[in-house]
């Protein structure tokens, strides 16, 4: 007999496709942040129709303070990173936060969904490493300084893509699980401080694996720089 999963339950399947509530949550919640994306769009105000409402404020100080975010890591390479990085945040921070409606599920307590972020990561970080420097200035900095430590560079990249999947999923779900033994243990009398307490943590938590996304695609472009520098200083004095 087949045992449901402990983190997701399957809802239907469509021949060899299952459908779990993660997967399910995961797409209505694309769909609501495409919508809200769209609303935003239309209600956008410039300059000649008079001051911005307090959406419009609201909306623009939030993208604002992640730009700035973004730019402080990656001045030079900002416009390049920002659409992915802030996309990354938006996702996380509603995907922690939906676990706070009452029979929903934070897609992110699932370790298939934040295996399949930190993936996602780990393909752009070498996408935009590639972008940058090009293929083999890219490939050149895992030779560096040495080609012995080649295998220690892989597994630096194997090691931090699982670390990222595991931090998001141990402290998301971890979370789920203490505001249901608390809420269980004491009723009615706890559930505004676990409340508050879900959403620091979930702001926290988005705020820290898209960090550590932006500081990885840093990491990929400026050491194929670093590469292409050293390479290019050393064509010069040999000739």
């Amino acid at each position: 007999m087949d045992q449901e999963p402990l983190f997701a339950h399957t809802l239907f399947q469509l021949g060899p496709v299952v459908v779990r509530d993660t997967t399910l949550t995961t797409w209505l919640l694309m769909l609501a942040l495409w919508l809200f994306a769209w609303a935003a769009m239309r209600r956008l105000q410039g300059p000649a129709k008079g001051s911005p409402g307090l959406f419009q404020t609201a909306v623009e100080g939030m993208i604002l303070a992640m730009d700035d975010a973004v730019r402080e890591v990656l001045p030079r390479h900002a416009d390049q990173v920002r659409p992915f990085i802030l996309t990354l945040w938006i996702f996380l921070v509603t995907a922690n936060l939906i676990g706070l409606i009452p029979g929903l599920h934070s897609p992110t307590r699932d370790p298939s969904a934040t295996a399949a972020l930190a993936v996602l990561v780990f393909l752009s970080v070498h996408w935009f490493g590639i972008r940058s420097q090009g293929l083999r200035s890219y490939l050149r900095h895992y030779l560096s300084p040495s080609p012995i430590l080649l295998p220690f560079h892989l597994i630096s990249e194997i090691t931090r893509t699982l670390a990222l999947a595991v931090r998001l999923f141990g402290n998301i779900m971890s979370l789920e699980l203490v505001a249901l033994l608390l809420v269980w243990v004491g009723g009615l009398l706890v559930p505004i401080p676990i409340l508050m307490l879900h959403i620091i943590e979930a702001l926290v938590q988005a705020y820290i694996f898209g960090m550590l996304a932006l500081v990885y695609i840093a990491s990929a472009i400026q050491t194929g720089a670093l590469a292409s520098d050293s390479s290019s200083s050393a064509t010069e004095a040999e000739q």
